[in-house]
């Protein structure tokens, strides 16, 4: 992480009982924030998720204001957060939880290290809470972009529910013209012993789905009088700087997910609650793509080739497949201590299987040819935390302690078989690890009825240990391995809150944060997919952490039946950790990590919110956000000073109206939209495959309660079916049905 935030499951005494109870929190107010509000916080309800066309559990946040996720298809793998100015591959900015559990996988820094969603299906969600930015002691310094909390239904009486649902994508683009479907069946139930003592959810989620291709090959030119064979079929973007003649297999996408969640009071003020979770997921690839047709018509997938009177070189498409097997176990304890409310959570999260198959090239990848195995040694994290608030007046004390240990492993191997894995023999092989302990306090202070004064600190203390490399070459085995690195840090945090009028709310909140390098930052260096050596430039064992100064000013007032909340928020980084993602010379994404001197953010955000507007049941829910993010100073290459920072737009818009058009009918629309961001830190931009784009999405959804038992729901994401891209293609117009049963 380094420092562990618990989400509470109910909001404390250090939080909430001030004489003015006055809490920012743009959306519902039906139950507590989960996380403590400073800076802006959004909390989720049943009435927003009613609204939204959820495939995947992330999707229950689209509409959350300057928020966006970088799911590429449905039961993407790479679902990234970008809150504000954490940008799509700055995974490591963002803590997510779920019940309090941790489930960002800080393994690493990019779109390969997202948070573990599928730990929870949108069926079980009860409520997302999303703070923006690290001003709050309790969390550590992860929490540079912001925190996450996911809250799981609680058991409130016995039953059961089963939930199925079907998607539908119509795909068309250079030689795609084809109809990608998929299903989910989720289902489960709860018992409530005598006196509500125990409580026990189970509950699984099969999901299966096919989703389009995730990169485009480009031909690469080629020089000489070595023969080429004549084909047609490549596309000639103009802008693209060479034809696109191949495309990645769609992917086939797999998962089973099993959970169950038990609490039970122990006696007055004492509840245990446990947590197992349980996800495969197998992902195969084994569709890959050609456009190109010799003279006989027959496909062409790599060598040379003259296409246009041109030479050109084919290369870079193979097939893959991999499986993977995730569990969560969890344990916590809450009560009161001497007059301290007491909570703390243990969990780990493991991964004991986790191989890759990948074939050479495309003709390997046909004829079950030569490849490369990659083997996973049971990577995960452990995380401890253990939280105590009182309130002593004026005075609401909070203190605690988190630990967390993250460590993985993983083997190459080169294969005669790729699909087998068969004939191996040794290729490289990673390792590394990292551990953080953390201590942190915070006092709010009533100084008068109507204003509110936090002060806070945190300490962490971060170690980096048993990093290594190695690889197989000609000259025989390379091997290096890694001093043991550790590090500190303080981060002080202050907010003041005052009620200026019952309709006028203000809050200012300043914070630092540090963000210490992961493991795969530092140790985990990437194999090319065409010269099969390790990329020195996909890790630096030498990375400094990251350090930010965040200043945040809100103010929330009504104006007739509109709430209007209002957010200015400036950010600055030293040493900001960036993985720069774009296409090599044979049309591969690939990916570096360096420090950046000083990246500034700064921005203001709009949010409006309206019940029964007009009419009865008419809800709406707007946000207007604009940021400046700019990379200051970069003494490695001072072309990039000034340069607005890759992957943050400008704007970013969102909203959703809901409408109850009768006890038993409701519809909803929302949207999506942001500005053109840059791709690179040289400040390029662009509008096809292979860049970060503008995206305007429209969705609709109507919904039907047959009985009080018995929901319908059709719904179409992007209705306008806007081609965008995070480097890889997006999805385009997407029908989703849903049928949902109480039992």
């Amino acid at each position: 992480m380094p420092g562990l935030a618990v989400a509470q499951d109910t909001t404390s005494a250090a939080d909430t009982e001030t004489p003015t109870e006055t809490v920012i929190v743009v959306g519902q107010r039906d139950a507590p924030i989960t996380v403590v509000p400073r800076g802006l916080s959004v909390s989720l309800g049943k009435s927003d998720f009613e609204a939204v066309n959820a495939i995947n559990v992330e999707d229950l946040m689209k509409y959350a204001p300057n928020f966006f996720v970088r799911k590429r298809f449905a039961g993407d793998d790479n679902a990234v957060v970008a809150l504000r100015g954490a940008n799509t591959v700055q995974s490591a900015r963002t803590i997510v939880m779920v019940d309090g559990f941790l489930v960002s996988n800080f393994l690493g820094n990019s779109f390969s290290f997202p948070p573990k969603w599928n730990v929870v299906g949108p069926a079980d969600v009860r409520q997302f809470d999303i703070v923006y930015g690290p001003y709050s002691a309790r969390y550590g310094g992860n929490s540079m972009g912001g925190v996450v909390s996911i809250s799981t239904e609680e058991p409130k009486k016995t039953g059961a529910y089963l939930n199925t649902q079907a998607m539908i994508m119509p795909f068309k683009e250079y030689g795609f013209d084809e109809t990608f479907t998929g299903y989910s069946i989720e289902g489960g139930g709860t018992y409530v012993g005598q006196e509500g003592r125990l409580r026990v959810r189970a509950g699984f989620r099969r999901f299966d789905n096919t989703g389009q291709s995730m990169t485009y090959n480009l031909l690469t030119p080629a020089t000489g009088t070595a023969p080429a064979t004549t084909v047609t079929g490549a596309f000639s973007d103009p802008s693209l700087a060479t034809p696109v003649f191949g495309a990645a297999s769609p992917v086939d996408v797999v998962q089973n997910q099993w959970r169950l969640r038990i609490g039970y009071d122990l006696a007055a003020d004492w509840t245990i609650d446990a947590m197992l979770f349980g996800w495969t997921t197998e992902q195969t690839l084994a569709d890959t793509r050609t456009f190109l047709r010799d003279t006989n018509g027959a496909p062409v997938g790599q060598g040379r080739v003259r296409f246009n009177n041109q030479l050109w070189t084919a290369t870079g498409l193979t097939f893959s497949a991999f499986e993977r097997t995730e569990y969560l176990a969890g344990l916590k304890l809450t009560g009161k201590i001497g007059g301290w409310d007491m909570r703390t959570n243990v969990s780990r999260y493991w991964m004991p299987t986790w191989n890759t198959k990948t074939s050479r090239d495309y003709v390997s990848g046909q004829s079950s040819g030569p490849g490369t195995y990659q083997v996973q040694d049971s990577p995960g994290w452990n995380a401890v935390d253990l939280t105590f608030d009182q309130r002593f007046g004026r005075h609401a004390v909070g203190f605690g302690l988190s630990a967390n240990l993250y460590e993985t492993a993983q083997r190459t191997f080169n294969t005669t078989n790729w699909q087998a894995a068969s004939g191996q023999t040794f290729a490289s092989s990673t390792a590394g690890k990292t551990e953080s302990l953390g201590f942190w306090i915070e006092d709010a202070i009533d100084l008068t009825d109507t204003v509110t004064l936090t002060l806070g600190g945190r300490y962490d203390r971060w170690r980096a240990f048993d990093g290594s490399i190695s690889r197989q070459s000609v000259a025989g085995l390379l091997a290096d391995t890694y001093p043991t690195r550790s590090d500190n840090s303080f981060s002080p945090k202050a907010s003041l809150q005052a009620a200026i009028t019952d309709d006028l709310t203000l809050q200012l909140s300043v914070g630092a944060a540090t963000r210490f390098p992961t493991v795969g930052e530092l140790f985990q260096g990437r194999i090319d997919d065409i010269t099969r050596e390790i990329d020195p430039q996909s890790f630096d064992p030498n990375l400094k952490p990251e350090r930010s100064t965040d200043i945040s000013v809100m103010a929330r007032t009504r104006l007739g039946p509109v709430d209007l909340t209002a957010s200015l928020f400036c950010q600055d980084i030293e040493d900001a950790i960036f993985s720069f993602s774009g296409l090599n010379q044979f049309g591969t994404v690939v990916s570096s990590f360096k420090n950046v001197d000083l990246v500034t953010q700064s921005g203001v955000e709009l949010i409006g919110e309206a019940k029964d507007l007009w009419v009865t049941g008419l809800d709406v829910n707007v946000s207007v956000s604009r940021m400046d993010a700019r990379t200051v100073r970069n003494l490695s290459n001072r072309e990039t000073e000034g340069k607005r920072f890759p992957r943050i737009p400008e704007w970013r818009t969102s909203g959703n109206i809901r409408y109850k058009i009768s006890p038993s009918w409701r519809a909803s629309l929302g949207w999506r939209q942001a500005t053109t961001p840059t791709s690179d830190l040289f400040g390029r931009e662009g509008s096809v495959y292979g860049f970060q784009t503008e995206y305007v999405f429209v969705d609709a959804r109507l919904t039907h309660d047959l009985t009080d038992k018995v929901q319908l729901s059709l719904g179409v994401d992007n209705i306008n079916n806007d081609q965008a891209y995070v480097s890889h293609p997006l999805p385009q117009r997407t029908y989703v049905l849903d049928v949902k049963l109480k039992l």
